[in-house]
């Protein structure tokens, strides 16, 4: 762990621990990356590596109690993840390279239900962003030609969970 990456885990559990909302929590821990994200001596460089096949996740911190994690996603040009919301609050901000965050309404009921892509978001290096669940259904590509690292913080212990995944959407998109 870099002395700053130390010094980030110290900022978002103080956050964390003012127990607010989550969207409010989200919004505390959010305002706390973002000083962080330029810093080129963050990560290691064993957190800074990719995988061909996939974005690959690397678990940086879980707090003791459970209560937040914080996780580098690094992404090879293309990699994306498949349309998804997540167990708990998160705040995302990259590090390196540009993401492009599609987020989707999900409407009708039974048969009827598909996902509507809303908003298209392109997030640079140095943005942050933050949402709770309900409404937090996206999908999160690389779109840049070279690596692209985000930071990732979630409200759950990921180094149990595997993954902020609650449940992956496989149901058509249509457009509105």
């Amino acid at each position: 762990m870099t002395p700053r990456l130390a010094e980030l885990i110290t900022a978002v559990g103080e956050a964390v621990r003012m127990e607010r909302p989550p969207s409010e929590t989200a919004q505390l821990v959010a305002e706390r990356l973002r000083p962080f994200l330029l810093d080129p001596d963050l990560l290691p460089d064993e957190y800074r590596v990719g995988d061909p096949d996939h974005y690959l996740q690397h678990v940086l911190h879980a707090e003791e109690d459970g209560s937040f994690s914080v996780v580098a996603l690094v992404w090879l040009p293309g990699q994306q993840t498949p349309i998804h919301d997540h167990v708990s609050w998160c705040v995302t901000g990259v590090h390196e390279g540009t993401e492009l965050e599609r987020r989707y309404d999900l409407r009708g009921a039974g048969e009827t239900l598909h996902l509507v892509p809303v908003e298209d978001v392109v997030n640079a290096r140095g943005t942050v962003c933050g949402f709770a669940p309900p409404g937090d259904i996206h999908l999160v590509r690389n779109d840049c030609d070279s690596m692209a690292i985000s930071l990732h913080v979630y409200g759950a212990d990921i180094s149990r969970l595997g993954s902020s995944v609650r449940r992956q959407y496989t149901c058509p998109v249509m457009e509105s």
